[in-house]
């Protein structure tokens, strides 16, 4: 069992989100994206990180590395993938997952803590929640605000493919407690079948005792459902 964390030109979350894997007592290996995937792998993560400088736009061109296409192909045969940050743009700009994640609204890159509502509590990323817990969890990001055509964002709520959304500390979904203006305040979704996701918020930042917080252990453990 192996979960190949993927390596861009630009990513430096990498290695935290190995040892937090490691922490949690699960295989993981760092993976250039030119060396291809490893034949053991079990579960693939994309960290954050701003892959090739985020030039074009973020994620776009580590999208285009052919390593994705093995990404794809591993997704769809039931391979559990998660994007975060960085990863989750690369995750949208692969097709992954639908919309995109584009500049903040207040055109700045934001650096906090946040609060998120559990929406669907029924996924491998989510199932050690419940249903409507708020959890707490940081982001860094200059370019997290999603972004979807109604049409779309409607099927992903009627399909409830939306993971989590900005929250006050009550669970209250306000304007203020959205940090990037992300619209109907989405800040994690599912790809066609759940075992894939993209989320801009950190979980292996909230998953070590020694940084604080665990709350985004259960995310990382959606690797050993």
């Amino acid at each position: 069992m192996t979960i190949a964390v993927i390596q861009f030109g630009g990513s430096n979350c990498d290695r935290d989100s190995v040892q937090a894997l490691e922490s949690m007592g699960l295989d993981a290996e760092l993976v250039w994206h030119e060396d291809g995937l490893p034949e053991d792998t079990t579960g693939i993560m994309l960290p954050g990180g701003f892959s090739y400088g985020d030039y074009l736009r973020a994620g776009a061109m580590a999208a285009r590395s052919p390593i994705m296409a093995a990404v794809r192909e591993a997704a769809a045969d039931g391979t559990p993938v998660l994007g975060v940050c960085n990863g989750a743009q690369i995750g949208c700009e692969s097709s992954l997952t639908p919309g995109a994640f584009t500049t903040n609204e207040s055109a700045r890159f934001q650096c906090e803590h946040v609060h998120l509502r559990v929406e669907n509590a029924d996924t491998p990323w989510t199932s050690q929640y419940e249903d409507g817990e708020v959890i707490e969890l940081p982001i860094a990001h200059g370019e997290g605000r999603y972004e979807i055509t109604d049409d779309r964002l409607d099927e992903l709520e009627a399909g409830n493919r939306i993971l989590f959304k900005y929250c006050d500390a009550d669970g209250e979904v306000t304007p203020e407690a959205n940090p990037n203006g992300s619209k109907h305040a989405v800040a994690g979704v599912t790809g066609e079948s759940d075992h894939v996701a993209v989320m801009m918020p950190h979980p292996e930042r909230a998953s070590l005792e020694d940084l604080g917080r665990t709350d985004g252990q259960p995310v990382l453990s959606g690797f050993a459902e």
